[in-house]
């Protein structure tokens, strides 16, 4: 399987976007699956109808985290996909997908950790959230979307610094 692709596959793969949350400190926000106790994921979702990828990344941290106080740092080179397990896919989305194929992007979060409110929001995704370290980040993710993680680890590393 391809990791990357120029062009997105909406036919195979339900098409979304994610967001890496860079702190002030250079770590990275994760929250804890509220279906999945011991998976910790980034900000990502689906992208609506008409709806570009970046407005769909700042859309899903507002719905998920209860903030969008961010500034843009970059767009991943390419889409990125993974494949969920046949067990999964079978349920998922209706079981028209066989994974996702996401456009990915670094923000640097703006504001307080006050202003995250993942249980205020409409529907809440996450349990719990943290920021981590950017080597800790695949490691937190389930084994399937660990390339995509690892991929991103890698593209996005050098926004984790301290900045004023």
């Amino acid at each position: 399987m391809t990791l990357r692709s120029e062009q997105p596959d909406s036919q195979h793969y339900r098409l979304g976007a994610g967001a890496m949350l860079f702190s002030r400190t250079g770590q990275v926000w994760v929250g804890q699956r509220i279906d999945t106790a011991d998976a910790w994921q980034m900000p990502q979702g689906g992208i609506d109808a008409g709806e570009a990828p970046a407005a769909a990344a700042l859309r899903e941290l507002h719905e998920e985290v209860g903030s969008d106080n961010v500034r843009m740092l970059a767009e991943a080179e390419g889409w990125l996909k993974y494949d969920l397990p046949p067990a999964l896919a079978a349920r998922a989305w209706g079981g028209k997908y066989r994974g996702q194929m996401q456009k990915w992007f670094a923000f640097r979060f703006l504001g307080s950790d006050g202003e995250f409110d993942i249980h205020g929001v409409a529907t809440p995704e996450f349990s719990a959230w943290r920021w981590v370290d950017i080597a800790d980040v695949a490691r937190l993710i389930v084994a399937f979307k660990r390339p995509l993680y690892e991929a991103l680890v890698a593209e996005f590393s050098h926004f984790a610094e301290i900045v004023d």
